[in-house]
This record gives C-alpha cells, sequence and structure tokens, in this order.
C-alpha cells in the first residue's frame, strides 16, 4: 500500500510539473522577449539594413577583391543551414559561436554585415556587438519595398530572387522558401533514404 501510495505522489508531482513546464504563461518567454529588445537598442537605427542594401554590397564585393578585403559579410545561421545554402563568398560564424568575433575581427571601426534566416539572431548578435566596442555593424533586417514586404536575413535574399550556392550544385535561386519539410519530405512519406537530417 505504501509503494501504491508513493507511486501515486510521484505521477501526481511529475504531472504537476509536466504542467507548468507547458504552460502558456511562461515567464522566460516575456524576459527573452526583452532582453531581445534591450539588443535591438544596441544597433543604431541607421544600421538596421534590407538585402536589397546587402545585396548591393555583395555585388561590389564579389566584383572587387580589394573592397571585399575591407568588410566582412557573417552568416550567423547553423552549420547544417549554411551548408544547405549559403550567400556565395560570405563568412560563416554561427550565433553561438559570436564569441569569437573578436578574436578574428580585432579593428573595432571594421564593416560588418550580420544576417540569419530572418533577423531574430542577427538582432542579437549584432547588438552584442555593440556591446563588444564594434561601430559599424548592420543588421540585415525586414523592409517593405513596392508594397511588399521582404523579411531580413535568407528568407529576404530567396523572396528578391537572389542567388545561393552550396558545395554541392552550384549557383541556384529557391522559388519558394519553406521553414519545414513538405509531406513528401518526411520520413513518413518516402521509404528509403540513407541518411536524413530530420
Amino acid at each position: 500500500m505504501k509503494k501504491v501510495f508513493v507511486l501515486l505522489i510521484a505521477v501526481t508531482f511529475v504531472v504537476s510539473a509536466a504542467g507548468f513546464a507547458f504552460a502558456g504563461n511562461n515567464p522566460l518567454k516575456a524576459n527573452e522577449k526583452n532582453v531581445h529588445k534591450g539588443f535591438i537598442a544596441e544597433i543604431p537605427a541607421d544600421h538596421m539594413t534590407n538585402v536589397f542594401k546587402l545585396h548591393e554590397v555583395w555585388e561590389k564585393a564579389m566584383a572587387d577583391p580589394a573592397y571585399r578585403k575591407t568588410i566582412y559579410l557573417i552568416d550567423i545561421r547553423t552549420d547544417s543551414e549554411f551548408d544547405a545554402f549559403h550567400i556565395e563568398g560570405t563568412d560563416h560564424i554561427q550565433a553561438g559561436h559570436m564569441y569569437v568575433i573578436p578574436k578574428k575581427i580585432k579593428d573595432p571601426n571594421a564593416t560588418i554585415y550580420i544576417w540569419c534566416r530572418t533577423e531574430h539572431r542577427a538582432k542579437y548578435v549584432s547588438g552584442f556587438l555593440y556591446k563588444y566596442g564594434y561601430k559599424n555593424v548592420y543588421c540585415v533586417s525586414t523592409t517593405t519595398k513596392n508594397g511588399k514586404k521582404y523579411h531580413g536575413g535568407v528568407v529576404g535574399w530567396a523572396q528578391a530572387g537572389f542567388p545561393f550556392v552550396n558545395q554541392f550544385t552550384g549557383v541556384f535561386y529557391i522559388k519558394q522558401y519553406r521553414k519545414h519539410p513538405s509531406k513528401a519530405e518526411m520520413p513518413s512519406y518516402y521509404r528509403i533514404r540513407m541518411w536524413h537530417p530530420y
């Protein structure tokens, strides 16, 4: 009887703890938003840029190797995101490893462009870089052009019809960006694959 009672108490505790963990009013979520706003506040308004400006800078950098050596074009997505596709000739340091940037870029006046998938991580990293003491960090963010909203980062780059590369395919364009795989790409749909990332 004691074992059953102890087991019931343990189950009740686990269910209660799980309920709190999955509760909709997570105070950490609200705090994360406030912290994120704090990092955004570190970025000067005129250093919030967009994919069209990034494209101009990128084209100039691709055409002029001397100019390319004066700027940093940093994709901060994860390794797997970068390997899947990226903007040709750009640098890569994933957001979680931004602490290496001061070791690699020692000039606080260096011109640095930062982007991610859309803009959330880019704002964090850009804000951190301003806190580190950098003066010329540009965060690729959302914009509206001709009445159409363009996200920041690679999603906006794809929306604008700009090219990507990866190590296997060369230059390509993304017709429609998807955040999640289609039904046909889910393991429950296909029958045989040697490896898949999800």
